[in-house]
Order: C-alpha cells, then structure tokens, then sequence
C-alpha cells in the first residue's frame, strides 16, 4: 500500500523482469492477500506488525543456510568465541582458523560466502594471507572484511584497497557494538559477492 507505485506492481515488475526474476521478494504488508501474493511470486508473505523473531526466520529460510558461510580468521580465541556465538544465534555457518597458513587449508577444504579476517597473526598474517587469496582464481571473488585491532597506516589501507570489501576497528567501539555492526553488514557484503561472481562468469 503505497503511493505512486504500489507492491504489487512492483513484484509484478520484478518477476517478469528475466534479469531480476531469480530475486526472493517477501511481502510485508497490513493488507491479508497471502493467496494473491504467492501467485504473484512472492518467497514469502508477512502481515505487519512482523517481529524480529519472525522476520530472521523467514530471511534464513528464503536465503539458506548454505548460503551463509562465514570463514574467521583470527588469532585471538576470545574474539573468535564472541564473534562465532553471536553470528550462530543468527543461523550463520562459521569455520575457524588461527592464522593464514590454517585458513588457506579451511578453503581448500570448502568455500566460504565471506572470510572475516584479523591483520596481526603469527605463522601468517592477515597481509600475507590476501596476497595468497586473490592470486588464485577461485577465490579472488570472496568478500573479505578485516577486523583488527591495528591502527593502520595510510600504506597499508593503500594496501588493502581493492583487497577487502571493509575495515572494522575491534578498538573503536565495544563488543557488542562490533557484534552488532557485523551481524548488519554481513548479509549485504555476501550479496555484492554473489554480484561479482555473477559479472567474472559472464565475462
């Protein structure tokens, strides 16, 4: 129920669009045309008002759980305990490494959505472990985001550009304002990686 334009049209639009077709839509509507709403193509159709509880579990169903794979690489234990418990409580997939050397194994093993990845580690550092991963073709389109605690320098954001999607400070805010920052942004950063996927397999 909107001006101008409204959500039926919208969807209608979106699914008789080839490009955009293959796009879940979920309605979140006060009007109760759930039988319209599927015919029309709709993953998903929510009557207002929705809870969050409702709402994450409708999203993990549309997008999957296999879709939302997350490798973290970091040394500090404690961070990776936090940060892995609180993106399971969302339905996310987490793997562990330590360091480079062990999160090169975790790919070659399976393939994350997303790598989340501290610059200080010993054995190999975070630097180090990107030189590796965009060298190789089948992971030069994984989404990287670095979370560190390291006061970069203006070299080395020059040398992380085109190398991470983001840069999260573990120092700037608390853990759970980090927590909360990343549990928002992830969704996001996975979709811009399915996008260049998409746009490397059609070139």
């Amino acid at each position: 129920m909107m001006p101008d334009l409204d959500g039926w049209t919208v969807l209608t639009a979106i699914k008789g669009d080839p490009d955009l077709a293959h796009i879940p839509v979920i309605l979140m509507t006060i009007v109760d045309e759930k039988t319209r709403g599927y015919a029309l193509g709709a993953a998903d159709y929510l009557v207002k008002p929705v809870t969050r509880e409702r709402l994450t579990t409708v999203l993990h169903n549309v997008c999957g759980a296999a879709a939302r794979h997350v490798l973290l690489v970091d040394d500090d234990e404690i961070m990776r305990k936090g940060i892995r418990q609180s993106l399971e409580q969302d339905g996310w997939q987490v793997s562990e490494a330590a360091n480079g050397t062990a999160a090169l194994m975790a790919l070659a093993d399976k393939r994350p959505d997303l790598i989340m990845l501290d610059l200080v580690m010993p054995v190999m550092d975070g630097f180090e472990f990107l030189v590796e991963v965009r060298e190789r073709v089948q992971w030069r389109d994984i989404p990287i985001v670095v979370v560190t605690a390291k006061g970069l320098t203006t070299e080395e954001r020059i040398r992380l550009n085109g190398d991470v999607t983001r840069v999260l400070q573990k120092n700037a805010v608390g853990l759970d304002e980090l927590l909360s920052e990343i549990r928002h942004i992830l969704p996001g950063m996975i979709a811009r990686g399915r996008d260049v996927k998409a746009i490397a397999k059609v070139e």
